[in-house]
């Protein structure tokens, strides 16, 4: 039996293992299967990876950058980067990868207009960097918003300090105000601030600058509209949840669990 999963905390939110489950029975794939390991902390990943069946491990909040010790060797994307959230695992060697500059790239395109030159991050974590490494290649700017600004950036949850892009630094979220939000019409919310099951919060920004320039992509996919859209929303902008990344980074996940090492 091969063996996939994710490990990240907590998992309650996450869609992955249904994803693969599905996708296993949908397409005949009977010798594999996809679990959720729900570790504490980072010190428990040594008694998932015992394990000598796990062929691949999707890695999520707030792991992305505290695994990568633990890993044989990077991508050139994910070493660039600074953050892995796939794993591929064969006989003993465990490579370090990251799909979620594929989920993020291909789904943020699909509504991304020539107006959205200059972007604001919210977030400062693992998924933070993939974002900012595809705005760099895209030659969008970019402000990393954190709540705590020039901070260490190990947290996932807005925590932190940013990589700045394009001469672009971190700011707190205090900085931003109407007239940044007037240059800045690309919002990335990279944090779980509004995912399940706290569903009744959203990152402090001055909503009511928001117009039908604005164009707010969350990462969180559950639940599909988070305040922070729905914010976003009821002023006119664009808005795009995190699912169709899950399935893209997924979905490269599989293949490169599948390519030879």
């Amino acid at each position: 039996m091969r063996k996939f999963g994710l490990i990240g905390y907590p998992l309650t939110h996450s869609f992955s293992q249904r994803y693969f489950s599905e996708k296993f029975e949908r397409e005949g794939i009977a010798d594999c299967v996809y679990s959720n390991f729900s570790i504490g902390s980072i010190g428990e990943l040594g008694a998932v990876l015992a394990d000598a069946e796990l062929c691949g491990l999707n890695v999520t909040i707030p792991y992305k950058q505290q695994v990568m010790p633990f890993l044989d060797a990077l991508s050139p994307v994910a070493e660039a980067i600074g953050a892995c959230n796939c794993i591929s695992i064969e006989g003993g060697r465990r490579i370090g990868d990251n799909t979620d500059v594929v989920g993020f790239e291909q789904s943020l395109v699909k509504q991304l207009s020539g107006h959205h030159r200059k972007a604001l991050v919210l977030g400062t974590g693992g998924a933070a960097k993939a974002v900012e490494w595809v705005l760099r290649r895209l030659g969008i700017d970019y402000l990393s918003v954190s709540r705590r600004a020039g901070g260490d950036g190990s947290g996932g949850d807005g925590a932190g300090a940013g990589r700045p892009g394009h001469g672009a630094g971190s700011i707190g979220y205090a900085d931003v105000d109407a007239a940044l939000l007037a240059t800045h019409t690309l919002i990335v919310n990279t944090t779980p601030v509004g995912m399940y099951p706290d569903i009744s919060v959203c990152p402090p920004l001055p909503y009511e600058a928001l117009t039908r320039q604005h164009y707010l992509f969350d990462l969180v996919y559950n639940p599909a509209r988070t305040l922070f859209l729905q914010k976003g929303e009821a002023h006119g902008a664009v808005v795009e949840n995190g699912y169709d990344m899950l399935v893209l980074q997924a979905e490269e996940s599989w293949r490169i669990w599948n390519s030879p090492l």
